[in-house]
């Protein structure tokens, strides 16, 4: 993929590739002090992706495709973190969604990416980060119009979703 018409000055490029290394060493910090307090840790690595790409006034894409709600767990040792995923999947899918369920499937739309690879690869059994993609279906995602009651209900199966995830954490 082309980016720049011309690349960026040296003195662009040292600078961005020294705040990614400071982002990483300030997490590896973060984290490292968490699983000291806690022993395990779960990252919600939470993000939205658009589902209407062909444009404003056209259909969304085919749903076969595109969850609800997509959980990528490909750059972690799922049979490990199996609990934690399992608990938190059948309690997103399980929510009573302003009288529906939520369409939640793992690893269909997006498999996690690169902060979640570096998550598991230097903490491979002590932090899990599940890679949470939303389908944006709570907004028009060509106008930025939120709607707030789906916005909200989108939040209270997250929050239901996490409580189940803490109660498994314990026990593993």
């Amino acid at each position: 993929m082309t980016v720049w018409k011309e690349p960026p000055p040296d003195e662009i490029i040292k600078r961005s590739l020294a705040e990614y290394d400071a982002f990483y060493d300030d997490v590896y910090q973060v984290l490292g002090n968490l699983i000291k307090r806690h022993g395990k840790i779960v990252i919600f690595d939470l993000h939205s992706y658009n589902h209407r790409r062909q444009g404003m006034d056209a259909p969304s894409a085919d749903p076969h495709n595109n969850p609800d709600v997509n959980v990528g767990t490909g750059t972690m040792d799922r049979s490990f973190w199996e609990p934690v995923v399992d608990r938190f999947m059948h309690d997103l899918a399980g929510f009573d969604f302003l009288g529906r369920r939520l369409d939640v499937r793992e690893n269909i739309k997006f498999r996690g990416g690169n902060f979640s690879r570096w998550i598991h690869e230097t903490f491979p059994k002590t932090a899990c980060s599940l890679a949470i993609e939303v389908k944006k279906f709570f907004m028009d995602e060509w106008t930025g119009k939120i709607n707030p009651m789906e916005l909200h209900a989108v939040e209270q199966a997250l929050r239901k979703a996490a409580m189940g995830v803490s109660e498994i954490l314990v026990q593993l």
